[in-house]
């Protein structure tokens, strides 16, 4: 008999086994074993730890990335979830389980427990991923690196610009520098490579970033000018990098040039002339007039060879910080990079920060094309998929795909670091019922675009600074390039201006932002970007309520009506009593009622004003309980609009 329409006739197995015999079950019961040596008898070979049974929570310091959640930080804390999210709770920030932490949370998190934590930066973990050793004979001397620093308008730009002679100070808007370039000079054979950082303080940020990439700092002070606020933050910015300084004295052709003036004042700032038994070297030099720039230059190189040892391995993959990117129309993404480390050729897979790409063509500082470039040597790189960020290390890796990879990685590293620096403030009473009643606050939403990833850093720093109760900036988008129809589209959406810092809308963008009624600004001095955006806050302010005293009135007799309530029949004893005005009912000195008039009678006559010395009869509104020898004092209230973010709100 077939087994089926589709399986082949095959003889039944019988289920119970061969017949006559029996089926033998074995139960085993592992508790009745006897233990042998080999058998798993628990942590500590004996009895086994019974289940649900507390782990110890683990001792000492505990390192956590910026951005940590609350889930990761509790495994590293050994804290269970709920606590950290209780304590959270009652510090007015509700958090989920995979929420990111800020900084100042995880110290407080950590306070609670009684741990100590480490909180590593993502900064912190590329400085660690570039940590190399090299042997000394692959060590070959390398240019040293110059910063050009000092105050603005003390002719750093016009000092370098002698050096290397060129114009860069003709193409500055307003003759600032608000890029960093970097350009080489050579002396007697020797290759010097030199920075220029801008001197006003809206760029802070990118001075200090190229005191961390310099070997010597070239202090720029003007001779009839002195020692200045952004001065003193070079120095500073300078000690804290741990780069000597030499003092170049500018200006010094000027009729009220001051040389010892400004000698003292440095000397005061730890500066000491190596001629007033000092360490520090001056120069003595005018930009303009071509004086003593080899002088300059010779004690650069001094310092260098006498306090630092500047050598690197040409032969290694190369790598160095991002001094500074754009986006061009014509070639795409630019970055300029200082190599520190190896040599780079074109071909190379780079990746800096959350960018990557591969070298398609190398220039120098002239714009001439290389094939490769070493040790001390800064340089032009196209290929990068977009800017990267300056200030990040650029570094080359065995091909594209793991290039990607790593910028894929650093952008995610990023992102979560961001996500933890948006603290949302917590809601409670206190903080809903002041904002309630200041109406809350007011944002003018911004879409900033520049020509360079330091000027946009740069802008952002000085709208930061701009702080009121009642009106904020928000930049919403941030980014470096033209403006683009998408930019406007944001800004339509988001009823914000767009601002560009030395880039210009397109054709399109113009149009759109036409038809969508956005305002596009554009700018080349960052004066006058901050001096507009606080013109459009002071727009945004609620006028300022002014008082005006008009007159008082004694009550000297009540008058009982029946529908009306109780009327205070009045002398005016000074000013004017209006129908319009608001009135305090002052009783021993004490303001016992703040209301307006209802009515105002003289005679039995409607009045719209009474004057000194005259009668009359008020009806407080909404007030009966006015008794006789009250002083009833009118005001009015106006509305004045501010001219300024100084002036407070009455």
């Amino acid at each position: 008999m077939p087994n089926g329409p589709n399986r082949p006739n095959r003889p039944i197995r019988p289920r119970q086994g061969a017949p006559g015999r029996k089926r033998r079950v074995v139960i085993d019961n592992p508790a009745a074993r006897p233990s042998r040596p080999g058998d798993r008898q628990g942590p500590r070979g004996g009895e086994r730890q019974p289940k649900g049974a507390p782990i110890p929570p683990p001792t000492g310091p505990v390192t956590v990335p910026s951005g940590v959640s609350v889930k990761e930080l509790s495994a590293a804390l050994g804290v269970p979830v709920a606590h950290i999210i209780k304590t959270l709770m009652g510090l007015g920030q509700m958090v989920t389980i995979t929420q990111s932490l800020s900084d100042e949370s995880v110290v407080l998190i950590a306070a609670e427990a009684e741990r100590e934590v480490i909180i590593k930066h993502a900064a912190d973990e590329e400085a660690e991923s570039e940590a190399y050793e090299d042997a000394p004979e692959d060590l070959r001397a390398r240019p040293p690196v110059v910063t050009i620093m000092g105050h603005v308008d003390h002719g750093k730009t016009t000092l370098l610009d002698a050096i290397r002679e060129t114009t860069v100070a003709a193409t500055e808007a307003g003759g600032i520098t608000q890029h960093i370039g970097a350009y080489q000079v050579e002396l007697n054979g020797r290759r010097i490579t030199f920075l220029d950082t801008p001197g006003h303080e809206a760029f802070t940020a990118m001075r200090a970033r190229g005191a961390k990439v310099t070997d010597v700092a070239v202090l720029v002070v003007a001779a009839d000018d002195g020692v200045m606020p952004q001065t003193k933050e070079s120095i500073s910015h300078a000690r804290a990098a741990g780069v000597p300084i030499v003092v170049a004295v500018n200006k010094v052709d000027l009729p009220d040039s001051n040389i010892d003036k400004v000698k003292s004042e440095l000397a005061a700032e730890g500066l000491q002339p190596e001629e007033w038994g000092g360490t520090t070297q001056f120069a003595e030099v005018s930009a303009k007039q071509q004086l003593n720039l080899d002088v300059l230059l010779e004690k650069v190189l001094l310092v260098a060879d006498a306090e630092l040892e500047l050598t690197a391995n040409p032969n290694a993959e190369a790598s160095g910080p991002i001094i500074e990117s754009r986006l061009d129309v014509g070639r795409g993404p630019v970055a300029t990079m200082l190599v520190h480390r190896g040599t780079l050729r074109v071909g190379d897979a780079v990746v800096a920060g959350d960018a990557w790409g591969k070298v398609r063509a190398l220039y120098n500082y002239r714009g001439e094309k290389l094939k490769d470039a070493r040790p001390g040597d800064p340089v032009e790189i196209l290929g990068f998929d977009h800017p990267p960020p300056a200030g990040e290390v650029c570094r080359v890796v065995e091909n594209e795909r793991q290039a990607r990879h790593f910028a894929q990685l650093r952008a995610q590293r990023l992102r979560t670091e961001q996500f933890a620096q948006r603290v949302k403030r917590g809601v409670s009473l206190e903080t809903l019922f002041s904002d309630l009643q200041e109406g809350g606050v007011k944002d003018l939403n911004l879409v900033l675009k520049g020509d360079v990833v330091g000027s946009v850093e740069a802008a952002i720093s000085e709208l930061a600074k701009i702080q009121h109760t009642e009106v904020r900036v928000n930049v919403i988008h941030q980014g470096v390039g033209g403006i683009t129809e998408g930019d406007v589209m944001l800004a339509s959406a988001s009823d914000a201006l767009v601002v560009g810092f030395n880039v210009r809308p397109n054709a399109e963008a113009k149009a759109l932002a036409e038809r969508e009624g956005v305002d596009i600004r554009t700018y080349r001095v960052i004066y006058k970007l901050t001096e507009d955006i606080q013109q459009a806050l002071v727009g945004l302010l609620s006028p300022v309520k002014t008082e005006e005293t008009l007159g008082e009135a004694e009550v000297r007799a009540l008058f009982k009506v029946s529908r009306l309530g109780t009327i205070a029949g009045c002398m005016v004893t000074s000013g004017v009593i209006k129908r319009s005005a608001q009135v305090r009912v002052i009783r021993d000195g004490t303001v016992v009622q703040d209301t307006s008039i209802a009515q105002l009678k003289r005679f039995k006559d409607d009045a719209r004003e009474i004057q000194e010395g005259f009668e009359c009869g008020i009806l407080l509104d909404g007030f009966n309980d006015v008794k006789e020898g009250d002083v009833l004092e009118a005001y009015e209230t106006r509305h004045v609009e501010r001219d300024s973010l100084d002036e407070p709100a009455a």
